[in-house]
C-alpha cells in the first residue's frame, strides 16, 4: 500500500493520527491568529513597511485572543471530564491494585522498588539538566543589563511562593498526610489521594477476604466506568488539541521563541536526554524500542496537548493495560503513584531554569547552592502535582534558596506553557516505562502468584466436586 494511502487509512482508524493532524492545524492556525511574524519586520523600516506588517495579523489583536478562547473551548471540555474522573481513577485503581493482589509480600516489593526507581531516575535527571545548563551557559546569550532593566521597570510576575524551613520540617512531613479525605478530594491533592487510597488498600488487603470483596468488587467497578467514560471523551480529543494549540501559539508566538532560543534549546535537550535513556530502560527490559513509543504515541500526543500529565492519566491506564499488554496489578500501583511522583521532565525543567536565570542575574552559585537546587528539585517533582503550571511555583522556592530575584521568572514565564507541554510528554512516558519495567522485574513473581491463585481455585472445585464423585 502506497504511503498516502496508508496514511489516509490511519487518518479515518487511528485516534493518534486525528490528534497529530489536529495538532499540526492547530499550531497553523494559532500563528496566523497571533504574533507569528514580529521577528521578521526591522523595526526601523518606514511607516508604509509598518502599515504592510499589521497586515500579516488574520485578526486585530483583541479579537484574535477571543478567537483563541473559542476554538480552545472544547479542549476546556475535554480536559474537564478527564480531570473529572481522575480522582475516582486513581482511588479506585491504587485500591484494586493493592487489595487484589492476594499477596501483601508481593506489594510491599513492588512499592519500594517503584519508588526506589522514580528516586533513580529523578536524580538522574537532575544531573542531566545540571550537566547541560553549565557546559551550554544559556544566561551568556541574554543582555544582562537590558534584562535587569525589563524586570525592574516592567510589571513584575510574583509567583506564590513555597515557604518550607528547616525548623518546621517534622510538621511539614506530616502535611502529606490527608487529615480530611473529602477536603483532599476538592482541592485535588493528589499525593495524599494516593497516599489514602494505598492505606485502604492495605486494610482491605488485610481482612479476611469475605469480608473486603464487596470493596474490592466496588472498586473494580468504578475503575472500569471511569475507563468507560474515558472512551467517551477520547472521540474529542483531536478536535480539543487543535483548540489547545491554537490558542497557545497564538498567545506566545513565534518571536517570543526565537527571543529565548538557547534557554528552550536546552531545556528541550535535556527532555531529548531522558527520552534516550528511557529508550535504554525499555531496551534492556526486551522490548523494541521503536514498537513501545509507536504504541504509546497516544498519550504522548494528549499530554502534550494538555499540559497535565494527571489529565492524560486515564488514557495513560488504558494504553498500559490494552495496548501494551502488561498485567494490570502493575500499571494501577506505577501510573497513579508516577503521575505524583514520578516528574522527571519537571526535574529537568527546573534545574536548567534555575541556573540559566541565575546566569542571566549574575549570581555564581556555590555548591552548597547546587545541592539546594538538587534536593528542591527533587523533592518537588516528587510532590508536585500533575496539573499545567505547577513547575513555576515550586521554580520560585528553588530561586529564593539560591538568592535570585523571583521576578526574574517574568523572563521565561512567556515560553513557559510550550515547555510545559513538552515536560508533561516526558513525565507520562515516563510512568510508562516505569511499568514496563516494573512488570519484567516482577513478572516471575506475579506468574508464582497467578499459579499460587489457580491452585487455590483447582483446590476449591475439588472440594466441590468430591461428594459427587463419592
Amino acid at each position: 500500500m502506497p504511503l498516502f494511502h496508508r496514511m489516509k487509512h490511519a487518518a479515518r482508524t487511528q485516534l493518534w493520527m486525528k490528534v497529530l493532524i489536529g495538532l499540526l492545524l492547530g499550531c497553523l492556525t494559532g500563528l496566523l491568529l497571533g504574533p507569528a511574524f514580529d521577528y521578521l519586520i526591522p523595526t526601523a523600516l518606514n511607516t508604509a513597511i509598518t502599515s504592510v506588517h499589521e497586515t500579516w495579523a488574520f485578526a486585530p489583536e483583541h479579537l484574535s485572543v477571543q478567537i483563541g478562547h473559542w476554538l480552545a473551548l472544547p479542549g476546556y471540555i475535554f480536559l474537564a471530564v478527564l480531570q473529572m474522573v481522575v480522582i475516582p481513577l486513581i482511588f479506585s485503581s491504587v485500591v484494586r491494585g493493592i487489595a487484589d493482589s492476594k499477596n501483601p509480600a508481593m506489594v510491599k516489593k513492588v512499592g519500594l522498588r517503584v519508588l526506589a526507581y522514580f528516586v533513580v531516575t529523578t536524580c538522574i535527571a537532575i544531573g542531566i539538566g545540571l550537566t547541560l545548563v553549565s557546559i551550554i551557559q544559556p544566561g551568556d546569550y541574554m543582555d544582562k543589563m537590558a534584562v535587569k532593566e525589563a524586570v525592574t521597570s516592567g510589571s513584575k510576575y510574583v509567583p506564590p511562593l513555597v515557604n518550607a524551613h528547616v525548623d518546621n520540617l517534622p510538621k511539614e512531613i506530616t502535611t502529606i498526610l490527608p487529615r480530611n479525605i473529602i477536603k483532599t478530594m476538592a482541592e485535588g491533592d493528589m499525593l495524599k489521594i494516593v497516599i489514602f487510597a494505598g492505606f485502604f488498600g492495605l486494610a482491605l488487603l488485610g481482612m479476611p477476604r469475605s469480608t473486603s470483596r464487596p470493596l474490592i468488587d466496588l472498586s473494580i467497578s468504578l475503575q472500569e466506568a471511569c475507563m468507560v467514560v474515558v472512551g467517551w471523551v477520547l472521540r474529542l480529543a483531536p478536535m480539543a488539541v487543535f483548540g489547545l494549540i491554537a490558542e497557545v501559539t497564538a498567545q506566545v508566538g513565534a518571536g517570543a521563541l526565537l527571543g529565548m532560543a538557547a534557554y528552550m534549546g536546552t531545556v528541550i535537550l535535556g527532555l531529548l536526554c531522558i527520552l534516550a535513556f528511557y529508550m535504554c530502560m525499555v531496551r534492556a527490559v526486551g522490548r523494541k524500542v521503536g514498537e513501545f513509543f509507536r504504541t504509546i504515541r497516544e498519550a504522548q500526543l494528549v499530554a502534550f496537548s494538555t499540559s497535565s500529565s494527571a489529565a492524560t492519566m486515564p488514557v495513560t491506564m488504558r494504553i498500559a493495560q490494552e495496548k501494551l499488554g502488561l498485567r494490570p496489578s502493575i500499571p494501577q500501583l506505577v501510573i497513579p503513584l508516577g503521575t505524583t511522583v514520578n516528574m522527571d521532565g519537571t526535574a529537568v525543567y527546573q534545574t536548567i531554569a534555575a541556573v540559566f536565570l541565575a546566569q542571566v542575574t549574575g549570581i555564581d552559585i556555590s555548591m552548597s547552592g547546587y545541592l539546594l537546587i538538587i534536593l528542591t528539585a527533587l523533592g518537588a517533582s516528587i510532590g508536585a502535582p500533575g496539573m499545567p503550571g505547577v513547575g513555576v511555583v515550586i521554580l520560585s522556592t528553588i530561586l529564593h534558596g539560591i538568592g535570585v530575584d523571583a521576578g526574574y521568572i517574568a523572563l521565561i514565564i512567556g515560553v513557559d506553557r510550550i515547555l510545559d507541554m513538552c515536560r508533561t510528554t516526558i513525565n507520562v512516558t515516563g510512568d510508562l516505562v516505569a511499568s514496563t519495567v516494573m512488570d519484567k522485574l516482577l513478572g516471575r513473581n506475579l506468574q508464582e502468584e497467578l499459579s499460587d491463585v489457580l491452585d487455590e481455585v483447582v483446590a476449591e472445585v475439588k472440594e466441590v466436586v468430591s461428594p459427587n464423585k463419592s
